[in-house]
């Protein structure tokens, strides 16, 4: 299956992708430039690891009925000395009263992630010039 996302330049240090209706806009940090009114886009690839494993978490509690309340992932990472992300560490937060037989299987139902699975096997990806 194919699909398609068009990015457009609206100005500034603004890049905007259009996919499926939805519009995802970045901006850069005043210090590169930009006006810092959006993410950057490395926030989005960040923010995509935390959000697709909290929605294997939360898929993993709706079917065994157990709420979600007071559950939370918290992110957080480090670069080395080039910048280079170097670890993601994704921790989940559960309150006292999660079953204990359940965590270790929370861990493994938030290490599903689509997102993580693609980058421990990534695609090729090709860049080139297309002629309108």
């Amino acid at each position: 299956m194919d699909s398609e996302m068009t990015v457009t330049f609206p100005g500034g240090r603004k890049v905007t992708a259009h996919f499926n209706g939805f519009e995802i806009r970045t901006d850069q940090c005043l210090d590169s430039g930009g006006d810092a009114t959006a993410p950057e886009p490395f926030d989005y690839f960040l923010a995509s690891l935390a959000t697709c494993a909290g929605y294997y978490v939360l898929k993993f509690c709706d079917s065994r009925g157990i709420p979600t309340d007071g559950i939370r992932l918290t992110e957080s990472w480090t670069r080395d000395g080039g910048n280079r992300l170097e670890r993601v560490s994704i921790g989940i937060q559960v309150p006292p009263e999660f079953p204990a037989k359940y965590r270790k299987a929370l861990v493994r139902a938030a290490n599903a992630c689509s997102v993580k699975k693609t980058i421990l096997d990534p695609p090729e990806i090709v860049t080139g010039i297309v002629d309108s």
